[in-house]
């Protein structure tokens, strides 16, 4: 399901005349190499360049079973071996996001951006990671690093998952790299409507929350519902979400100090709610619900807090859209793609939909869910 972009915006950006990141899409039925191959030449031909020194390669899910193919062709055809990237169930440019179609979207660099190397990286310094679900781990999650990104995905999420650097698969299912001769900007656009603020939490047992601000948690979460909810047969839990704050409770939510749980189950007779992570006595949670309006707005919010941070429109962006997101959620279209391309015309994208997102929260990377996360970079002047 591809979303056409093209010919909305006729006016050509001056600094794409001497782009040295573009992008290249290419879409349609299965095609192990052909895709890849086009993808690759549409971008290199962008940029009026013959060869690249590095490539960021996004590919569907369907080639994760035997990637190789894909990535020799892109080497060959870039004439480089910097090959970095992740299959997710479907890919996005600045022209068509893709959706239930096979297809590569590939970001060449030239000139002085390249990917780099994150042993050669201060903490500070900005680490493009990919990950396979079975690689999501605390070990680096809990360094005091920057890591923007996300997990691979699929259709039904039994994989395979596959990530590669340096042109070759990943076997530890997990690759971080830089990028050298650009400065960066990170935003968050979590899209939920918050319906109650921090509350404590007074009583649990595992992974139940059982009272929360000396109410039963259940009963606290079906009064904070917008009536129109409440009226249904069946609360729409999949639509539900528990906030948990990290710091000063008052300020976490506009401050975006929180990470989202699911919620598993409601539970009537204990009136306690089931989370798919353990709470302790004395955190705080909140409950939220997603919603598309708040999911548009908050986009809109973050692309233009990306081009606050970098002090004018990026020269080209990276982005990582939660697969639960995308055309589905917002209704036939995807509005994430559709902010950022209205914001930033004519700016080179590049993205995949994702099964958690990375992005820093406070000092250290969080894995986000049901949100997009977005990277803006400009040439460093020289």
């Amino acid at each position: 399901m591809p979303g056409n972009l093209r010919g909305m915006y006729g006016v050509e950006n001056p600094r794409q005349r001497n782009a040295i990141v573009t992008t290249g899409l290419s879409y349609g039925r299965p095609d192990r190499v052909g895709h890849v191959e086009r993808a690759v030449k549409k971008a290199l031909k962008k940029a009026n360049a013959e060869q690249a020194n590095s490539v960021l390669l996004f590919l569907t899910s369907d080639y994760a079973q035997n990637p190789t193919p894909a990535l020799r062709t892109a080497a060959r055809t870039a004439s480089c071996t910097q090959i970095t990237g992740a299959t997710g169930v479907g890919i996005l440019s600045e022209e068509e996001w893709v959706i239930d179609s096979s297809g590569a979207v590939a970001m060449v660099f030239t000139g002085q951006v390249q990917l780099g190397l994150t042993q050669q990286a201060d903490n500070d310094q900005l680490r493009l990671t990919f990950c396979t679900p079975e690689a999501v781990s605390a070990r680096w999650l809990d360094e005091p690093v920057k890591r923007f990104g996300a997990v691979t995905s699929d259709e039904f999420g039994h994989g395979p998952f596959v990530v590669w650097t340096s042109g070759a698969l990943a076997k530890e299912g997990f690759i971080e790299t830089t990028l050298e001769g650009v400065t960066s900007a990170v935003a968050v656009a979590r899209g939920i409507r918050v319906l109650t603020a921090p509350m404590q939490v007074d009583e649990t047992r595992g992974y139940d929350v059982h009272r929360v601000g000396s109410y039963p948690a259940l009963h606290v979460l079906i009064n904070s519902l917008p009536e129109s909810i409440r009226k249904q047969k069946h609360v729409p839990l999949h639509m539900l979400m528990c906030g948990v704050t990290f710091g000063e409770p008052e300020t976490a939510i506009a401050e975006g100090r929180f990470r989202l749980d699911h919620i598993v189950s409601a539970n009537p007779e204990e009136r306690s709610i089931t989370l798919s992570h353990e709470l302790q006595p004395g955190e705080r949670l909140f409950w939220a619900m997603r919603d598309r309006l708040t999911a548009e707005r908050t986009m809109l919010d973050a692309v233009r807090d990306c081009r606050r941070q970098l002090g004018g429109v990026p020269d080209f962006v990276v982005m990582c859209p939660c697969l639960s997101r995308g055309p589905v959620f917002f209704g036939g279209g995807d509005k994430d793609v559709m902010v950022v391309r209205d914001e930033f015309p004519n700016t080179p994208i590049i993205g995949f939909y994702g099964n958690g997102e990375i992005a820093p929260l406070n000092e250290y990377s969080h894995l986000h869910q049901y949100s997009t996360v977005l990277a803006g970079f400009r040439y460093l002047q020289t």
